[in-house]
């Protein structure tokens, strides 16, 4: 069962420490590029803002984000801002969000978010926490995912899992780790099971596509490619 408590108190430790973590940053290092394609770390850092009012909106029962567009417009328009206005907005923002959070409340009820997907709502706290944890990673700051919490790993591990689960371009994959952890996913392709085996860790990597998969083994065929997220 969810606990979104618990949750969000996750989201608060790990905002806290992404805060910490770009607070040694300048205004300079905001426009080198991020661990992402075509982002620098003011977009990364813009996006986590925007990430934020827009769970707060889910939370408030209004529509996530205006348009794609509108989404994508205002993650440029406050990607080359300073620091200062960066750390502000992040910190703004975040608590808008849990404070969202702490308004009574039917955890248990739909919400509808980006692209008509749905959740329920005891979701969206680590929905938030897997943001900011793996774009923490994102911006290359010494944050890997070796730091991950423990808790987190496996639980967006469940989560990526179940998402690609039945993909038709992924084939029955299982992925297991050397302690015995296992997680199933794929299925939806043509073509014989794939036994993929590495670090729960590597695992994360290879499902969010943070890692090429180098760490990993695959047994019964080449380590499947995963779609975007």
């Amino acid at each position: 069962m969810i606990d979104h408590a618990h949750d969000l108190e996750a989201v608060r430790e790990a905002t806290g420490r992404l805060l910490r973590a770009t607070g040694e940053l300048d205004d300079a290092s905001l426009a080198e590029p991020s661990r992402l394609p075509g982002w620098s770390r003011g977009h990364v850092l813009a996006h986590l803002s925007r990430n934020a009012d827009a769970l707060e909106n889910v939370l408030r029962g209004r529509p996530m984000y205006a348009s794609s567009e509108t989404r994508d417009a205002d993650i440029a328009r406050d990607a080359p801002r300073p620091l200062a206005e960066q750390l502000a907005d992040l910190r703004s923002s975040a608590a808008a969000f849990l404070a969202a959070a702490t308004v009574p409340a039917d955890w248990s009820r739909t919400v509808t978010l980006r692209n008509g997907v749905t959740d329920s709502a005891s979701q969206l706290p680590f929905r938030r926490w897997a943001e900011v944890e793996l774009h923490h990673v994102d911006l290359g700051v010494g944050y890997e995912l070796e730091d991950l919490p423990e808790e987190f790993v496996i639980r967006e591990n469940d989560f990526l899992a179940e998402r690609f689960a039945g993909h038709p371009g992924v084939v029955p994959t299982t992925a297991v780790t050397g302690d015995g952890r296992l997680w199933t996913t794929g299925g939806g392709a043509d073509g014989g099971s794939v036994v993929v085996r590495g670090t729960a860790r590597d695992i994360l990597g290879w499902l969010c596509g943070r890692r090429d998969g180098s760490g990993l083994t695959a047994e019964g065929g080449p380590l499947p490619e995963l779609p975007p997220l």
